[in-house]
């Protein structure tokens, strides 16, 4: 019985060891919600916090980004419109918009343009969006491993093309 818990306790650790390993950058011009969500998740994931879609890509540029946060309403640009411009560079980072306004446009938008995973609403519940972070990840590392995996597979079939033409000119 006393192994049990002895296991019980690694596997806890092991996943808050896990779970540190995850690279959150929010982004929100307002440094309250920043705190906020600093507060409530530094001891859980690696925060990364920026008050301007600018300072986010920025701070993308030099890290590695899992999971990324970003309100909706922003001076300079939208959620959206910045979701939307880093798919190209980060398309591996798993988006989710974070808003206090229930705008369906901006919502649909989110989806098509942003490429979003979730939607979340202010004020959030922080068990819940602790959750949403950890499947976030999840979903982030299966994309890296299917990256990898058809890497794999077109060096393979790159391989066998090469001695079937070997084989068919000699």
């Amino acid at each position: 019985m006393e192994i049990f818990f002895n296991i019980k306790k690694v596997r806890f650790w092991t996943m808050a060891q896990k779970n540190k390993q995850i690279n959150v950058l929010y982004i929100d011009d307002e440094k309250s919600n920043l705190t906020t969500f600093k507060a409530a998740f530094r001891r859980d994931f690696n925060i990364f916090l920026a008050e301007s879609a600018d300072n986010g890509f920025d701070i993308m540029k030099n890290n590695e980004i899992h999971v990324l946060l970003t309100d909706q309403r922003m001076p300079e640009k939208t959620g959206v419109e910045f979701l939307s411009s880093i798919i190209e560079d980060f398309p591996h980072t798993i988006r989710i918009l974070v808003t206090g306004y229930t705008d369906m446009e901006a919502l649909v938008d989110a989806v098509n343009k942003g490429h979003i995973f979730k939607y979340i609403a202010k004020p959030w519940d922080n068990e819940k969006l602790k959750e949403i972070i950890e499947k976030s990840y999840e979903v982030y590392q299966l994309h890296r491993e299917n990256q990898e995996i058809t890497e794999r597979l077109s060096e393979a079939n790159d391989q066998l093309e090469f001695m079937l033409r070997q084989k068919l000119l000699s």
